[in-house]
Formats: structure tokens, C-alpha cells, sequence
């Protein structure tokens, strides 16, 4: 077994998704035997949810210290996560809508949990979001009203400052590791019960989820492409006047590597210097919004959020109301901007997502066995929004050497790549 254990974790779960399909294919109603290790998979899931969300949230807010440090570069980069992860998450929702994923085969997925569509009420939804007893909030695992508190949590302490909170802030970031590192344990059993829970669907299902998961990919990717080559052109165009084909000309070695990586953290080194040799962006303004934004940023989890959303419904037989709608983009933005910074986190946070929209967890295999095959697309989309927002940052704030950006020619960017970043 030793071939296996040096296996990357996406390949064995790859690897255990095609196992679990053939097996259901092969056992049909007698994958009953080995479901219940799915099922346990899950379970273990949803006991991350709680502690880690509300550590990775507040983790990632505490970062931004307080505003007297932080000035304009912590504010302007934080009003760009903010509009950035709004555009993703609305352009998720527009394509999942216009491709409709899971349409057609309603409700394959319900496993005879109620599941109601009402009517929208704009006041009732905001006064829902507010918790009148966090520890019943807690208990039922209300996400959304959670996530509010946990909000107002971290807004508070960065009133207070570091100093009257230093102790507080502590226990938070080593809460944090402790959970990522807890999520990545959890993570590592990934390839085993996803193989089960995978041959529970299809030995229920048939192939009929095929189809639709395919489609899910497409409009995944369409969406992605749509926020990388319209959304990000557009803001760095008209809010600095700098030119967008040049910027992905110099920034194109973080791209590829957060996309062969698909790890947002392990593309900082390369991002710094990007930003430097590239860009002509300085220490002063890339040392914070990098590190920072993966971290933060992640929009390609926000526009996955709009699809799974819409897919989601689809797949359960729930009828889309313009509030559910507002609804998929406002957890767009808070789950994109709280979720965790590792790998399988995002199926962790879908978790999140379904548990908060009151959906049933079975689509969870599926999105799981599917997230190496559209994390690429997620990180690649994270670092371009990175280092875009680094770019209007940094020239707002006159940070940025435009002679140093547009001289980023073909000869220094492969110089810089397999030698200087890598």
C-alpha cells in the first residue's frame, strides 16, 4: 500500500470516486453494506463545522488588524473582497441559472427530508439573521445566524485593538490551526467515504446523476472564465487606467501555479514576487494584501457557492424565489471571505452552505468527488482576484512602478519563473 499512501490526496480521491461508481453500478441495493462508512465520513464533517468557521472566520478578520495600522491599504483591499466576491457569487447564480444543473431530475436526491420553498419576506429573512440565544443558535446549528455573531465578534475586538484583546486573539489563531489541522485529518479519510457514499447514489440513482454533474463542471468553469476575463479586466481598467492584457501577461506565473498547485497558501511566495519583478508594487502593499488575500479572497468559492446553490435546489425540487437568490449571495460573500485556506475546506464549506439554506447533506459525495476536478479552476480565479486587488490597491495609493509593469516583458517573466519563484 505504500504506492497509495504517495498518492496525492486528490488522485485518491479520484481514484475512490471511480471505485465507488463502478461498485454501485456492479452492487446495486447490496452497497447498503458499506454505506454506513459514508455516513460516518459525513458525520465526522459536520462536527468540523461549528468550531472551525467560527475560528477561521474571526482568524481572518483579527488579521486585519485596526484601522489606524491597516489605513488605506487594509480598507481599500477590503472593499475590493467585498465587490469582488458580490460579482462572483451573482455571476455563479446568473450561469447556474441560465444552464439550470440537476433541472429535470427533481428531487432524486431528497430521501424523504422536508424541504419547503416560502415566499420572500425581506424583513422576516433580516430578522432571522440576528440570534435572540447564541447557544440555541449553537445547538440547532443555525449557520447564517452563527456566522452574524461571529461577525460582530470580530468587529468588536478589532474596536477593542490588539491590546485589550491579545489573550482572545491568541486563543483564536492557534483555535484556527488547531482546526485546520483537525479538517485536514478528517480530509485525509476523504478517498474512503466518498467511495461509499458515491456507491450509495449511483446503486440508488443509476447513472441519471451523471448528466447533471457534467453540467455542473461546465457552468462552473463558464463562470469562472466570465469573472477572470470580464469582472477583474474591467475593475483594474477603470479604476487605475493600467492595461489588462499586460497585467496577466505578469502575473500569469502565479496563475499556473495556484493552478497546478490548487492551494491558495503555497502561491504566496510566488505572488510577493510577481508583485515585485512584475508588477513594481512594493513590500509596503503586497506584504499585507497577498498573505492577506489568500487568506480572504476566494472567489472562486464564492461563484462555486452560486452554482451549488441553484444545483442544489434543482436537484431537491425547491422553486428559486428572488429571496432565496439575495440569499445565495450574501452567503456568497460571508463563506467565500470566512472559508478556511486548505484543501478539501471547500466541501467543508458546502457543508455550511446546505446546513444554512436547510438542505439536505446528500449532494456532499458528489461536490467532494467533483472539487479536485473544479479547485484548479477556484485557486487559479483566488490569486488573479489577489493580485488584481493588490494592483488597484498599490496604485491608488501610489505604490506601483508602471515602469517597472509595462518593461515586464516575455524574457523576464520565464526568468522569474522556474528560477526566482519556484
Amino acid at each position: 500500500m505504500k504506492w497509495w499512501m504517495r498518492l496525492p490526496l486528490y488522485t485518491q480521491i479520484a481514484i475512490g470516486g471511480l471505485v465507488g461508481i463502478v461498485l454501485g453500478l456492479l452492487l446495486g441495493e447490496n452497497v447498503k453494506y458499506i454505506e454506513p462508512f459514508g455516513t460516518l465520513f459525513i458525520q465526522l464533517l459536520k462536527m468540523l463545522i461549528i468550531p472551525l468557521v467560527i475560528t477561521s472566520i474571526l482568524a481572518g478578520m483579527l488579521k486585519m488588524k485596526d484601522a489606524k495600522m491597516v489605513g488605506k491599504i487594509g480598507g481599500g483591499f477590503l472593499l475590493y473582497l467585498v465587490i469582488s466576491s458580490l460579482f462572483a457569487t451573482t455571476i455563479g447564480v446568473i450561469v447556474a441559472l441560465f444552464m439550470q444543473p440537476g433541472k429535470g431530475i427533481e428531487s432524486i436526491l431528497n430521501h424523504g427530508e422536508t424541504v419547503e420553498s416560502e415566499g420572500f419576506s425581506f424583513l422576516d429573512h433580516f430578522l432571522a439573521m440576528v440570534p435572540t440565544n447564541i447557544f440555541e443558535s449553537l445547538a440547532n446549528m443555525e449557520m447564517l445566524q452563527i456566522i452574524i455573531f461571529t461577525v460582530f465578534i470580530g468587529l468588536t475586538m478589532l474596536s477593542l485593538g490588539e491590546e485589550k484583546t491579545a489573550t482572545v486573539t491568541k486563543f483564536i489563531n492557534e483555535g484556527a490551526n488547531i482546526m485546520l489541522k483537525l479538517t485536514s485529518f478528517v480530509i485525509q479519510l476523504a478517498p474512503y467515504g466518498i467511495l461509499a457514499l458515491l456507491a450509495g447514489l449511483v446503486g440508488q440513482f443509476g447513472s441519471d446523476m451523471l448528466g447533471a454533474v457534467l453540467k455542473f463542471v461546465i457552468a462552473d468553469y463558464i463562470a469562472l472564465f466570465i469573472v477572470a476575463m470580464l469582472v477583474y479586466p474591467l475593475m483594474l481598467k477603470l479604476t487605475t487606467g493600467l492595461n489588462p492584457i499586460q497585467f496577466y501577461k505578469n502575473i500569469y506565473p502565479s496563475m499556473l501555479f495556484a493552478f497546478t498547485t490548487s492551494t491558495s497558501s503555497a502561491t504566496i511566495p510566488v505572488s510577493l514576487q510577481v508583485t515585485k519583478k512584475n508588477l513594481g508594487i512594493s513590500e509596503r502593499t503586497a506584504g499585507f494584501t497577498v498573505p492577506f488575500g489568500a487568506t480572504a479572497n476566494m472567489d472562486g468559492f464564492a461563484v462555486a457557492i452560486g452554482i451549488i446553490s441553484v444545483f442544489a435546489a434543482n436537484l431537491y425540487g425547491i422553486q428559486i424565489t428572488f429571496g432565496m437568490i439575495l440569499q445565495f449571495v450574501l452567503l456568497g460573500l460571508i463563506l467565500s471571505i470566512g472559508a478556511a485556506g486548505v484543501r478539501g475546506a471547500g466541501v467543508v464549506m458546502s457543508i455550511v452552505l446546505l446546513e444554512t439554506l436547510g438542505m439536505p447533506l446528500t449532494l456532499i459525495p458528489i461536490l467532494a468527488a467533483i472539487w479536485p476536478v473544479i479547485d484548479m479552476g477556484h485557486t487559479t480565479l483566488n490569486i488573479t482576484g489577489d493580485l488584481t486587488g493588490t494592483a488597484i490597491v498599490a496604485k491608488k495609493t501610489d505604490d506601483l512602478d508602471e515602469a517597472v509593469f509595462y518593461e515586464a516583458n516575455k524574457e523576464k517573466i520565464t526568468a522569474t519563473t522556474s528560477q526566482e519563484i519556484f
